[in-house]
């Protein structure tokens, strides 16, 4: 296990050392869930497009449970059982994270634990469910979701509060939640929205 962690936190210190400073803000809006709303607004209306009236309703419910899950089964289940400190708080390699300051002059630095990310899980598991309930979708709308969420990931591993692993984690959780949760929005459809 210390040779698989020592591994990742070289392939941390190599992705989080290249850093420039015109990308210091751009990295923290990207990080940043607010910036994002033009995004989500747009996600909905092309779901609205897809599945309109009540079954929008539907897809609204399991877009929330999906996001819960994500982000509460992070947190609670992962970051507070297994406790592994981000680097930007890792005493080993602290002073070797490029770290980036906040609107208020502070540095950001992250809670305490960081394994695995929250951003990966919610971001990946919101691609997946949105690529799951519009295919067949064009190559170009699959493959943009998918880049956004791995824009919003890396973006962690920029600002120093996230290993490799923590983003590799948090995606694989976060698309096994949507799939779990796209599996139960299409049972209920089926069942009761069948002609809707």
């Amino acid at each position: 296990m210390n040779y698989l962690e020592k591994i990742d936190q070289q392939l941390f210190l190599f992705l989080n050392g290249l850093h420039a400073t015109w990308l210091d803000r751009p990295m923290w809006l990207f990080s940043e869930k607010l910036f994002w709303i033009p995004v989500y607004l747009w996600l909905l209306w092309l779901l609205w497009k897809r599945y309109p009236g009540k079954v929008f309703l539907l897809v609204i419910l399991h877009v929330a449970l999906l996001i819960l899950l994500c982000d509460k089964g992070s947190t609670e289940l992962f970051k507070e059982t297994v406790q592994r400190y981000r680097p930007s708080h890792n005493l080993l390699i602290k002073d070797q994270v490029h770290l980036v300051t906040n609107l208020d002059g502070s540095i950001y630095r992250g809670g305490k634990f960081g394994f695995f990310s929250s951003h990966a899980a919610n971001y990946f598991g919101l691609a997946m469910f949105f690529f799951l309930l519009v295919r067949p979708a064009r190559g170009w709308l699959v493959a943009s979701v998918f880049l956004w969420a791995l824009l919003i990931s890396y973006s962690r591993i920029y600002l120093g509060v996230h290993y490799p692993s923590d983003v590799w984690a948090g995606a694989v959780f976060g698309i096994l939640v949507a799939l779990l949760v796209a599996r139960i929005f299409f049972f209920i459809r089926n069942k009761f929205f069948a002609s809707a």
